[in-house]
């Protein structure tokens, strides 16, 4: 039988977190749950694997403790475990911004479905932002979208105040993987003046479950951030992994190029270790082709 996947997240007030760690934790490790729930003062993130019986129990606990509906929630599905253990963690942030402008129980953009998405992204007067990291742009992107080539999503915030003008650009639609990072980006966005933002409701996963793939907008795959590496159309598992070596994911292409050793480099981290560092995931990979580790 496949695993369920449930990809989730919701903005709202929490306090006495490290209590709350301990029971999601607790209940997690009875039902033999694995993946990373992520809490903090501003609310709840995670995505969370198990056998379908027991998802049922923790998402009814998820809509207990934080009132989560299915607005805030997506479910796929895995055919091998996409996390090792699970973690339940405190953070200062669910999604890391750094910068109290975006702040999504303040405001947010307008939230667009699935459905109503590629009418608004066909208006030439829409700048459509990607705001996912540029490993994850690899994978897949929108027809027309901008991408804005960060690292991190931190950086977001930089190539807004750098890179973009609210006087000439009067309407943006941003889009991420599953919807919060639009939230605090549209958030910011509002904040230093943009006229009017849209973002994609339920984000890229929402959009590859609704929209049929002959009227999709979508070029490639959405890079997931667990085992699966990446899910196409219909949330379907595809052919990437991920470099053992640096986590870049890795299509057919790099795996056949030179610079890509199996558990050790590719292509985006080859001449980037030290000898040391080669040796050591070296010496891991033959342990774990022996079934050692």
């Amino acid at each position: 039988m496949p695993l369920t996947v449930a990809a989730f997240y919701r903005f709202l007030p929490l306090d006495e977190l490290e209590p709350l760690r301990f029971a999601l934790l607790a209940f997690c490790r009875e039902r033999g749950l694995r993946g990373t729930i992520l809490i903090a003062p501003e609310g709840v993130n995670g995505t969370v694997a198990g056998q379908k019986a027991t998802m049922g129990e923790f998402l009814t606990e998820l809509s207990r403790r934080f009132g989560l509906t299915d607005e805030h929630l997506r479910l796929s599905t895995a055919a091998d475990w996409p996390f090792a253990r699970m973690k339940v963690r405190i953070r200062p942030e669910i999604i890391t911004l750094r910068d109290e402008a975006g702040d999504p129980l303040a405001k947010t953009g307008v939230h667009v479905p699935p459905e109503d998405w590629n009418a608004l992204i066909s208006d030439p007067s829409v700048l459509l932002l990607d705001t996912r990291n540029h490993y994850e742009t690899k994978v897949g992107i929108f027809e027309g979208a901008v991408d804005p080539g960060i690292d991190q999503f931190t950086d977001f915030k930089r190539y807004v105040e750098e890179r973009l003008d609210p006087a000439t650009t009067p309407k943006v639609a941003m889009f991420c993987t599953g919807g919060i990072r639009c939230e605090k980006a549209s958030a910011f966005m509002l904040e230093k003046g943009f006229a009017e933002v849209y973002q994609l409701k339920g984000g890229i996963l929402s959009y590859l479950e609704r929209v049929p793939e002959a009227e999709s907008r979508w070029q490639g795959d959405c890079y997931v951030f667990d085992g699966r590496v990446a899910l196409g159309h219909g949330l379907a598992e595809t052919d990437w992994t991920a470099c053992f070596g640096c986590g870049a994911p890795l299509s057919d292409e790099d795996r056949a190029a030179p610079e890509f050793e199996e558990g050790v480099c590719c292509p985006a981290c080859a001449g980037t270790k030290s000898d040391q560092e080669i040796a050591a995931l070296r010496e891991r990979h033959q342990r774990m082709i022996a079934g050692e580790g």
